[in-house]
C-alpha cells in the first residue's frame, strides 16, 4: 500500500513539474486573454475590442453545471471530479484516472485547485 501511495505521488510531482516547465514557456491564461492593440488604437483612435477575462473554475468547489461547460466534461465526468474532492493539484485529474490525458490538456489552463 504504501508503495503505491508512493509510486503515485512520484507520478503526480512529475506531472506537476513537467506541466509547470511547459506553461512557464508559453503565456498565462490573464495573458491570452489580453487583446492586442489595434491599428485604430496605436494610432489614437478608438478601438472596437473589448476586454474579455478567462474564466478559470476551482475544481474542489465548481458545481456540476460549471464543471459541464468544460470542453470534454460530460455529467458523468463531473461526478467523477466531484467524487474525488479535494485535489491537491489538477493534475490529480489524471494521476487519479477521474479524466484522460487529453481532455485534461484541452481543460488544464481553464482550471485551477484552490486548497482550503
Amino acid at each position: 500500500m504504501k508503495q503505491r501511495i508512493g509510486k503515485t505521488g512520484l507520478i503526480a510531482l512529475a506531472l506537476f513539474f513537467v506541466t509547470g516547465a511547459s506553461s512557464a514557456s508559453t503565456s498565462t491564461p490573464a495573458e491570452a486573454a489580453k487583446p492586442a492593440a489595434s491599428s485604430t488604437a496605436a494610432k489614437g483612435g478608438k478601438s472596437s475590442t473589448a476586454k474579455t477575462a478567462v474564466k478559470v473554475l476551482d475544481i474542489n468547489s465548481a458545481s456540476k453545471d460549471e464543471l459541464k461547460t468544460l470542453p470534454g466534461i460530460d455529467e458523468v465526468r463531473a461526478n467523477k471530479i466531484i467524487a474525488g474532492r479535494p485535489y491537491g493539484s489538477k493534475a490529480f485529474l489524471v494521476t487519479r484516472n477521474i479524466i484522460p490525458s487529453g481532455v485534461y490538456e484541452q481543460i488544464k489552463n481553464q482550471i485551477i485547485a484552490k486548497q482550503k
